[in-house]
């Protein structure tokens, strides 16, 4: 059972005890993401991401490695458009002493200036590394026509140009506007105690919103239809086509996810049967769904060599031409619904994925469903959602990004 505690100062702790384990996960999660970053703060959210381990004012940052090492722990973070989390898993009886240092990070970190210059280099090698990937940097280039004026279409590492221009005075100005108690759900799963409860509300629940807060801000951007070929020396070439779709809280979000994975979200899929199984045209064919607060998107990427671009893009248009002519048959439906309810219930296996669902449900929901319900919500799924969704989704133009060796 999920239990919601709100503390005085509005921070919330989300815990879900599971007394059949050993271990326990807890993060941090923080409404911020890059989403909400000026055009000359683009990146500052994943580079506090990275400064959070590089150091306070008690430990170093191999001392925080270290720590973890020693006790058997992991201890990550990620960045995304609308959330940062910071996050570690160990074992019960370590608990108290990983959220002790996950505080320490969050509150105590010195962002000394030789830090940021080495982080500097580390961060633009992670860009530098994204752009030699044709297969990430595609999807990248694709954001950047759907979204061509908003900040969901910058990237969220940033720019070389963007990173240069970080400094401490920055990164603590970010940190006051959008680090305050409301933005942050502390998300705990495993066996737990009451002193770990207590200890979470100690740290977490006396920090006091700076004057500099501000909240979240959704700018319902426009989608741009449009295209983009980048001309690079690669063996193949790569296609990622994106139509507008939902937003997460829309009422078709699980019809929307069985559609995908009608289309192209598994190997039974219509484009992975259509473009690999029957013609052999790539090796890599899938979509998936980005859904966000206000809005979504519908993706399809393939790559294949130059010669067989053409071809992979009419069997693309051709597969999704049939699906808007003929609808979805009552079996596809079925097997969609079927596979939907064993990831779901699969992925509940460990306490990391608990606590992942517990702290985005309560960050953007302030929800929680149990899983009987999810599985009724599933069930639910109708060929009339369905046939909805097709219309709406299908019939737009769409954004498409190509990298390829020539035009």
């Amino acid at each position: 059972m999920v239990t919601v505690t709100t503390c005085s100062n509005g921070v919330r702790i989300v815990s879900e005890q599971m007394q059949h384990v050993r271990s326990l996960s807890v993060g941090i999660w923080v409404n911020a993401g890059s989403r909400y970053e000026l055009p000359e703060e683009n990146g500052i959210t994943h580079f506090i991401e990275h400064m959070l381990f590089k150091g306070t004012k008690t430990r170093s940052a191999k001392e925080i490695a270290e720590e973890f090492d020693r006790i058997g722990g992991e201890i990550n973070a990620f960045t995304s458009k609308e959330n940062t989390c910071y996050f570690a898993k160990v074992l019960d009886h370590h608990a108290e002493l990983a959220v002790t240092i996950l505080a320490d990070m969050f509150f105590n970190s010195t962002f000394k200036q030789e830090d940021i210059e080495r982080e500097r280099q580390v961060v633009l090698e992670e860009i530098y590394m994204s752009e030699d990937a044709p297969d990430d940097d595609v999807h990248e280039k694709l954001w950047a026509v759907m979204y061509p004026n908003d900040a969901l279409g910058r990237p969220i590492l940033g720019t070389a140009e963007t990173l240069a221009t970080f400094d401490s005075a920055m990164l603590r100005h970010y940190m006051a506007k959008h680090y305050s108690p409301k933005n942050v759900v502390i998300s705990v799963a495993g066996n737990i105690t009451d002193s770990l409860l207590e200890t979470i509300e100690e740290l977490f629940g006396q920090f006091t919103a700076s004057p500099e807060a501000v909240e979240p801000v959704l700018t319902y951007p426009a989608f741009n239809a449009g295209e983009v070929v980048k001309i690079r020396d690669t063996e193949q070439a790569h296609l990622a086509i994106s139509f507008p779709a939902i937003n997460v809280k829309d009422s078709y979000m699980y019809s929307f996810i069985a559609l995908n994975n009608i289309i192209g979200g598994n190997m039974s899929s219509r484009l992975f049967q259509e473009v690999r199984e029957e013609r052999g045209l790539a090796y890599s064919i899938y979509s998936y769904q980005s859904c966000y607060s206000d809005v979504g998107a519908f993706t399809i990427y393939g790559s294949t060599s130059k010669q067989q671009l053409d071809q992979m893009q009419h069997t693309i248009d051709a597969t999704l031409l049939d699906v808007v002519a003929g609808g979805v048959t009552e079996i596809e439906l079925e097997n969609a619904k079927e596979q939907l309810k064993g990831s779901f219930v699969l992925g509940l296996e460990g306490t990391e994925e608990h606590m992942n669902r517990n702290g985005i449900n309560e960050l953007v929901h302030q929800h929680h469903r149990s899983v009987d319900e999810v599985l009724a919500l599933i069930d639910a799924i109708s060929m009339e959602s369905i046939n909805d969704l097709i219309t709406d989704l299908l019939l737009k133009e769409p954004a498409i990004a190509i990298i390829g060796p020539e035009k």
